[in-house]
């Protein structure tokens, strides 16, 4: 359970803000500890990380609806995650939970009353639901409407592919498909990332700082970002990944990270398709003037 640096402190400065309806798909809170435990089962120890600092760096992007994303950390107690989304509000968050075959649908349910709308699969960072559960999670989720969303190696999506076209259910693909960089964009797992994606159902995050091979400032990740963008435009979403989790060497401005968005998507319309539109597509936010 090694530790992991906290975010920045600072309130980040990025050189333009989103468009109005801006939505963070991608981010986490942590703590407090003293309310929600962490799980013994976790595989690194963050600093808690709570809303109101949150909240400064969704004003300083100009983000405005929010995905609150299950970490590792806790396993499948979804109490921190649900409650900061309706502390956010349902009108501008929802929450993506871990669940395993225990679930029943009552449980499954309620927790679509509290802004559920996804199933979270990390095969990354462990303390999570097993991948052999894929095919009978989704099919319990099917119909709520939910989606599922996986995070794994690129090596292990590659595999997967098959399996996830089959889904009955929308798969949203966490961090540029966890690739590396260095393998270049004709590697299998990029390659099997465009093909799911050429598929009409798969979505993609394109928070993908991790798979830079260079560090940063990440020059390395913007072909594999515009090769996404031009692939599926109306199935790209973006998250900060607050509070970057699980690093121990370096930890990235947030306001850079939004640059870097901003030089993948240069054009007016394009932001606005990432951080507007195909949220409000992929999470079922209501329409801006209805939302306040």
């Amino acid at each position: 359970m090694r530790p992991c640096l906290p975010p920045l402190r600072a309130v980040p400065r990025p050189s333009w803000r989103g468009p109005a309806g801006s939505c963070d798909c991608h981010f986490h809170i942590f703590g407090p500890f003293d309310r929600y435990p962490l799980s013994p089962g976790r595989g690194y120890t963050p600093a808690e990380c709570l809303i109101p600092a949150y909240r400064r760096v969704a004003e300083a992007l100009g983000i405005e609806r929010m995905v609150v994303v299950q970490p590792s950390i806790y396993g499948t107690d979804n109490a921190c995650t649900l409650d900061a989304t309706e502390e956010f509000g349902l009108d501008h968050a929802r929450a993506v939970v871990v669940i395993d075959e225990a679930t029943d649908p009552a449980a499954l349910a309620a927790m679509a009353r509290r802004g559920a709308c996804g199933v979270r699969f990390n095969a990354v960072s462990g303390n999570g639901t097993p991948l052999d559960q894929l095919d009978a999670l989704a099919r319990r989720i099917a119909p709520l409407g939910w989606h599922l969303q996986l995070y794994t190696h690129g090596d292990t999506l590659a595999e997967l592919a098959p399996r996830l076209a089959a889904l009955p259910v929308p798969v949203v693909v966490d961090h540029m498909g966890g690739v590396r960089a260095a393998d270049g964009l004709n590697g299998r797992g990029f390659q099997a990332l465009l093909r799911l994606l050429d598929g009409g159902r798969a979505w993609v995050k394109l928070c993908g700082y991790r798979i830079s091979s260079d560090g940063p400032p990440y020059a390395d990740v913007a072909p594999f970002a515009r090769a996404l963008l031009a692939a599926a435009p109306e199935r790209c979403v973006w998250g900060t990944d607050w509070p970057h989790p699980s690093l121990d060497r370096h930890m990235p401005d947030d306001g850079a990270l939004f640059d870097l968005l901003g030089g993948w998507a240069p054009d007016t319309a394009t932001r606005r398709r990432v951080l507007v539109d195909n949220p409000a597509a992929l999470y079922g936010f209501p329409p801006l003037s209805a939302a306040g």
